[in-house]
């Protein structure tokens, strides 16, 4: 069995795309994976599943999602080998130490144009950092999150 980490984008922001974590961990369950947890109403799921195929999976979820409550949700999935490499290459670790509410990494389903990067890479961000390396963007944001202008250009 491996163990994933799914991140759902956008599911009980502000009011929008309301999941209750019990009915998310049920849903979860009917799609026969098991040792399903959930954190508080963050659409963050933890659970185990034999199944390699990790395209499979996330395709899985949103199809179940989209049939269930009539709303499209993506999904960011991530093993739990994958998430602690992850970690491993936070480039701001010590910032994180520091001041572990400035240092915040953003999840992509996949790796984003590098044309992009660069040119994102040449603006001036006043005193925030990022770096992008394969699916995650590692954000160092001295004068916090809400304020990064890196975070508003990728969405």
């Amino acid at each position: 069995m491996t163990t994933y980490i799914a991140l759902l984008r956008g599911i009980n922001v502000s009011g929008h795309n309301p999941i209750k974590m019990e009915t998310l961990k049920t849903l979860f369950e009917s799609l026969g994976f098991s040792q399903v947890r959930t954190y508080i109403q963050s659409g963050n799921v933890v659970f185990e599943s034999a199944e390699k195929d990790a395209s499979a999976l996330k395709a899985a979820i949103e199809a179940q999602i989209k049939q269930q409550f009539d709303f499209e949700v993506a999904v960011m999935l991530r093993t739990a080998t994958e998430w602690h490499q992850i970690m491993s290459k936070n480039p701001f670790q010590s910032a994180a130490d520091a001041d572990g509410t400035k240092v915040h990494i953003v999840f992509f389903s996949q790796a984003p144009d590098a044309a992009l990067v660069e040119q994102l890479s040449a603006l001036p961000f006043d005193n925030d950092e990022f770096t992008v390396i394969d699916r995650e963007m590692y954000l160092h944001c001295p004068n916090g999150y809400g304020r990064d202008k890196a975070v508003e250009s990728f969405y």
